[in-house]
């Protein structure tokens, strides 16, 4: 890796070296962790929100705006926050966004009306990019022939903290309220904004240019690289497809066929985390130059995940076999994409992380809310085609690939990473 990619002080890097592929294993943990942690207060709503219509007297579509408000606050920290991590010292930015997150999910678990929680929910959402930070962070660290092991290996963190948020959502709620969620995360939030504090080495920035300018030259990365908007457009409609299968899934789970509680809808939440194991699995495709085909095997996966879901509102196993199938196929185009996309400019991960996840994020807004909106009007058999048809239109835009590749063959950088 060159200097110029990891501008790391001398001391703590050579702390952090180590022989197999620069960076220890208690440092890749600790991205590990600390990006799920963080990640997981995207998440941590979506089984209750059952449970929040009756406490606040709202309808399924209100609702489900708590969701995707969380997410419109993630791309909001996309665009305007994570491009600071190329042009700030990264440990004192984590550190400050980790304090306001704290504040906010206070302000979330004492909130005595609908609006506050989802002011609150649109601020904690913004600062939780945290996560999309370290991921970058991470990939500085790394030589160039691990950075799609290492990147792997702190997405399946990242991921877990997704899937397992649910879980633990639900399973806190059951015993101590939805309140005790919130507050509990906050808890969490100062502790982590400590620990890394304490562990992360310093980070130089690898630009010096104002501000404003950083926000445009973030935008500029799109049209210079198409393959950043082309994986972001991928990811667009796998999120959306995900985002819509997790918002109404606790309906379908709560209702008149299964009754589940919140503590069931936690369990079943489980089962999806399965999918966390292809994590690793995809960073090794992706080194091996794999990026290609199996972005078109994990868009025809999600796409037949959601046929059997369609079939599953009666059998509470084909939706488990279906959510396990989805995570793991948006899981696999997630991490493809990124080590696409980190390949394209070594000094700009930062700014390519965020144009990549604010483009994806969109779509998972659009699901959430799509998807609340499909299930009050058609039930789970409206959101398993809507679902479905999203990878669907990916697959068909995967399939322009080739001759795109054909015609174009100096488009990519460094060989088949830099592929769409």
């Amino acid at each position: 890796m060159s200097q110029s990619s990891s501008e790391v002080s001398s001391p703590r890097r050579e702390a952090a070296a180590g022989p197999a592929h620069g960076v220890p294993g208690w440092l890749i943990a600790l991205f590990a962790v600390a990006s799920g942690m963080t990640v997981a207060n995207l998440y941590y709503a979506q089984p209750l929100l059952a449970e929040l219509r009756g406490v606040f007297h709202v309808g399924e579509s209100t609702a489900g705006t708590l969701i995707t408000l969380t997410q419109v606050g993630y791309v909001i920290g996309m665009v305007f926050l994570v491009p600071l991590g190329d042009r700030l010292e990264k440990r004192s930015l984590v550190t400050a966004l980790l304090t306001v997150t704290t504040l906010a999910m206070v302000a979330a678990g004492l909130a005595t009306g609908f609006p506050m929680l989802l002011a609150a929910s649109l601020v904690s959402g913004a600062t939780s990019v945290v996560a999309q930070i370290l991921v970058p962070f991470a990939a500085s660290l790394a030589p160039d022939h691990a950075r799609g092991r290492i990147v792997g290996r702190v997405m399946s963190g990242l991921l877990t903290g997704i899937l397992l948020s649910r879980t633990l959502s639900s399973l806190v709620s059951g015993v101590a309220g939805w309140r005790v969620v919130y507050l509990g995360s906050a808890v969490l939030m100062a502790l982590l904004a400590v620990a890394l504090r304490l562990a992360l080495p310093r980070h130089a920035p690898t630009t010096s240019v104002p501000y404003h300018h950083v926000l445009r030259s973030t935008a500029a990365l799109v049209r210079t690289h198409p393959v950043l908007l082309r994986r972001g457009l991928y990811q667009a409609a796998m999120f959306g497809a995900f985002s819509a299968f997790w918002t109404t899934v606790s309906y379908v789970l709560t209702g008149p066929r299964f009754h589940y509680s919140a503590v069931g809808v936690g369990v079943f939440a489980l089962v999806g985390a399965a999918g966390a194991a292809v994590a690793p699995l995809a960073g090794h495709w992706a080194d091996r130059g794999l990026t290609r085909p199996m972005t078109g095997a994990a868009l025809g996966v999600a796409a037949l995940a959601f046929a059997v879901a369609g079939f599953g509102q009666h059998s509470v196993v084909l939706l488990a076999l279906a959510a396990v199938a989805l995570d793991m196929a948006v899981q696999t185009t997630l991490i493809l994409g990124q080590h696409t996309v980190y390949q394209l400019d070594p000094l700009a991960r930062a700014r390519l992380n965020s144009a990549f996840i604010a483009i994806f994020f969109i779509g998972g807004a659009v699901g959430s809310q799509a998807g609340s909106i499909a299930y009050r009007a058609g039930g789970w058999h409206a959101v398993s085609a809507f679902g479905a048809a999203l990878p669907v239109l990916a697959l068909l835009y995967w399939l322009t690939e080739r001759r795109r590749a054909t015609e174009h063959p100096a488009q990519g950088h460094g060989g088949s990473g830099g592929r769409a």
